[in-house]
């Protein structure tokens, strides 16, 4: 409670006036169910308890529920479970291809810094071009997937270059690369900066010029149309919540470490560099998502090609 409370505060001392409640009609929606994974802006939000305190004039409740990956959260969004959500920008591409019907509603800040590869501080690789024949712990249709297909494309190179590995938890692709099973290892954070952290190891490159490694808001669109109001909200409580940590890192640090059970200093390297905001859904983010759309295509990671768009739903919520 002592902590809820800190955060209140600091959210009230950061914002103030600057984001007002908006004037809306009388929901019927008595539960709004939000999916969210923890080092997540929708975590934050959830700690501060001001969402429920905004929501309350319509008698609507909040139901938070957890998910440890937030490929769970879209599926429970499409299966009916949940009414909104988050997940990574790879995601949004897997359920629009496979015809789930999710929208997009708001993008958050980019964070290409929070992805990238390590090898060991010896290890004679220097440059992107020296990947050329070593195998890369990545994961298949992951941020990692195409963030090593841009970095290759860049450099004149293609993922037939290179040995991939696919493996599919963090832990596992800590663990080969700490065996020495591969020469280098795609993660992010807050995995990315635990390894960076805990190994003897070089950041080779990360996100910077490559990916935006967004974060997106989902809904399904009858849910997000039929209940404007909560969901412009919820938005406007977490941008609340979005100014609030980008102003009191040292909070947000101490928050995450303790749901995370991880030392201070990792998030403290996650959060150096990271930059936290809501962003309405724009041309250049349609154009950044269809190019990872058009990629995870052509190596044939979805089935068919999405135009990114026709999944955007404005309803300048944000």
């Amino acid at each position: 409670m002592q902590r809820r409370r800190v955060i209140l505060k600091g959210i009230s001392a950061a914002v103030g006036a600057g984001l007002s409640m908006p004037s809306l009609a009388q929901s019927t929606l008595p539960v709004v169910r939000i999916g969210y994974q923890k080092f997540n802006t929708l975590n934050i939000l959830k700690e501060t308890g001001y969402l429920e305190k905004a929501l309350a004039p319509l008698g609507t409740k909040v139901e938070w529920r957890e998910f440890l990956v937030t490929s769970l959260v879209t599926e429970a969004i499409t299966a009916g479970a949940l009414d909104i959500g988050h997940a990574s920008d790879g995601i949004g591409v897997f359920q629009q291809a496979q015809g789930k019907g999710l929208a997009y509603l708001a993008s958050e800040s980019p964070y290409p810094e929070g992805v990238g590869f390590l090898v060991p501080s010896h290890s004679p690789i220097k440059s992107i071009r020296d990947l050329k024949g070593q195998k890369i712990a990545i994961g298949r249709g992951y941020n990692t997937h195409y963030l090593l297909t841009k970095a290759l494309e860049a450099n004149g190179m293609t993922n037939s270059d290179v040995d991939i590995v696919y493996i599919q938890l963090p832990s596992d692709h800590l663990a080969a690369y700490q065996a020495g099973k591969v020469a280098a290892v795609g993660l992010w954070d807050p995995f990315l900066a635990a390894a960076q952290v805990a190994t003897d190891s070089r950041l080779l490159f990360d996100g910077t010029g490559f990916t935006g490694n967004r974060t997106y808001h989902f809904a399904q669109p009858n849910f997000a149309k039929a209940h404007r109001d909560v969901v412009k909200i919820i938005f406007t409580e977490l941008e609340k919540a979005n100014q609030w940590a980008q102003r009191y890192p040292n909070e947000v640090i101490d928050l995450f470490s303790r749901q995370l059970k991880i030392p201070p200093d990792v998030i403290t390297l996650a959060t150096k560099r990271r930059r936290y905001g809501l962003t309405a859904l724009t041309p250049a983010i349609a154009r950044e998502q269809q190019d990872l759309a058009d990629v995870f295509l052509r190596l044939k990671l979805i089935p068919k090609a999405v135009d990114v768009k026709e999944a955007f739903l404005n309803l300048d919520v944000v």
